[in-house]
Formats: structure tokens, sequence, C-alpha cells
């Protein structure tokens, strides 16, 4: 199964080794999961909620890492988003690179494609 990915503030991120587990960004908070994209959808996700934020990560977790708590359901469109019920370990992300504004839009690192 391919990797997830979830784009969230640094600040956000920083507070993952703090607190032991990631539980969300406020728009998770509010919708009762963690609301994650693949790599075919994360520039479109950056693009609707993240235009012009600077100070961004982007981070990878293997879907197959996340068991039950990931579940694929319709969204945008109707296609199908990884949402996670419950939280993610620190030991579960497998990598973190800062997501860069250009202006005009977010340059993505190139192991989001890989």
């Amino acid at each position: 199964m391919p990797n997830v990915f979830k784009i969230i503030d640094q600040a956000g991120f920083d507070a993952i080794a703090a607190e032991g587990k990631f539980r969300g960004a406020a728009i998770d908070f509010r919708d009762g999961f963690i609301h994650l994209s693949t790599a075919a959808q994360a520039k479109e996700t950056a693009r609707l909620h993240f235009a012009g934020k600077t100070d961004l990560v982007i981070f990878a977790v293997d879907a197959t890492a996340l068991d039950d708590r990931l579940k694929w359901e319709a969204s945008r469109g109707g296609q199908l988003f990884p949402h996670v019920y419950g939280t993610i370990a620190p030991s579960e992300i497998l990598w973190s690179k800062p997501l860069p504004w250009n202006g005009e839009a977010h340059e993505f690192p190139a192991e989001v494609f890989a």
C-alpha cells in the first residue's frame, strides 16, 4: 500500500514530539478524523486548503502501518481519501519535509511522488 500524507503547520508538527502522538489539526478535530491525502491528491489539497500559507510541513505515513484506523472514504468529487480514526504515533511517520510557498503554489518534495 502506498504512503499517505498530511500537511500541517510547523507548530502543529513540532507538537507531535511533545505530545507523543498526532491527534490532528483543527479541521480534523471538527470532522472527527485525521484528513490525509494520497500523492495524487496532495497538490490539490494544498491549493484548496493552504494557498498562500507558509511555515508548512508535509509528512508521510506508510498506509499499512495505520491498520484498521485507516478508512478510505469518498470526499472531494467522489474521490476516496484516506482518513485516520485515532492517532498517529511519531514512530509511524516515515519522513517530514518543509512545504515552501513560492508565491503561486507550494513546492512539493520529490519524495511525495517517488
